[in-house]
């Protein structure tokens, strides 16, 4: 089944005070992290609904831009114009909030995985709640979501309500063993929605990746592997003594080759670091 992701970002933010997309996460942004994620799973484009005008935090240029034609809907008219721009180009869509700063890919897989034949959402209920913004849809549904909205019925309840849904538990999510291993307190489910959340997730240690050096950069400092603590692709350089110029490439998880500096990392990450002018 081809898939999309669709990352809300156009929410009002009222308790957080100013724009979660914008938000600092560990030299990048809640925003490029949350669709960098994404990305790595989907096989088609990442799409990014904001509301009217607003505002947005430096993208990775394959990301996606729509505007939600109404602002002040909630989250299902944001649902609606996203399925609307990937409908054509994709038959599932994983659907999340900008607030996700823990969000593995293990878990996007999983909940994608779900959404088999007979299926419409794929609707995690992880720590005690329903998470229909880290969910999967069928992007058929598309004209569904927009009749809700036009009726007035904005909460995901009602989508749910009338289709096929396979709800997934902890124990159901946490049967995949990649999962389980690398993410195994369903983190990716927790959002950040005011200061005080905020800066407690920001407090928490960068995941646990592993860097190591090839080439010529072997014989310029540390050899074999090692584990530090990055969550992008420039503090995991910085760990490993080095600089994303134009000297250095880096070769993510043996085969996405990059200088992005603002590249998400999660937990089980390998990131090789190879001389870009020696051919490693």
């Amino acid at each position: 089944m081809t898939s999309t992701g669709i990352v809300l970002a156009g929410g009002r933010s009222s308790r957080m005070g100013t724009a979660k997309a914008a938000l600092e996460w560990h030299g990048s942004t809640l925003l490029r992290r949350v669709t960098g994620l994404v990305g790595r799973v989907v096989d088609g484009p990442v799409v990014v609904v904001r509301a009217p005008g607003q505002a947005l935090p430096a993208l990775d240029p394959e990301v996606e831009v729509v505007e939600d034609p109404r602002e002040g809907l909630g989250p299902l008219q944001g649902l609606a114009a996203g399925l609307a721009a990937t409908a054509d180009r994709a038959e599932a869509a994983f659907v999340c909030s900008t607030d996700l700063p823990f969000l593995h890919p293990a878990f996007v897989r999983r909940v994608l995985r779900a959404l088999d034949d007979g299926v419409d959402v794929a609707l995690p209920v992880a720590l005690g709640y329903p998470q229909p913004l880290a969910a999967a849809y069928r992007t058929a549904l598309a004209p569904e979501v927009a009749r809700l909205v036009a009726a007035g019925q904005l909460r995901p309840a009602f989508l749910l309500r009338d289709h096929a849904v396979a709800r997934l538990d902890d124990a159901a999510l946490l049967a995949d063993p990649v999962l389980a291993a690398l993410d195994p307190d369903l983190a990716s489910v927790v959002n950040v929605n005011d200061p005080a959340g905020y800066q407690a997730a920001r407090a928490q240690p960068a995941p646990e990746v592993t860097v190591q050096r090839y080439g010529v950069l072997a014989a310029q400092g540390r050899r074999g592997p090692r584990t530090v603590r990055a969550a992008t692709l420039a503090g995991a350089a910085a760990a490993a003594g080095l600089a994303l110029d134009r000297h250095v490439v880096a070769a993510l998880n043996g085969d996405q080759i990059t200088r992005d500096g603002e590249l998400p990392l999660v937990a089980g990450d390998t990131v090789a670091f190879l001389a870009a002018d020696a051919g490693g």
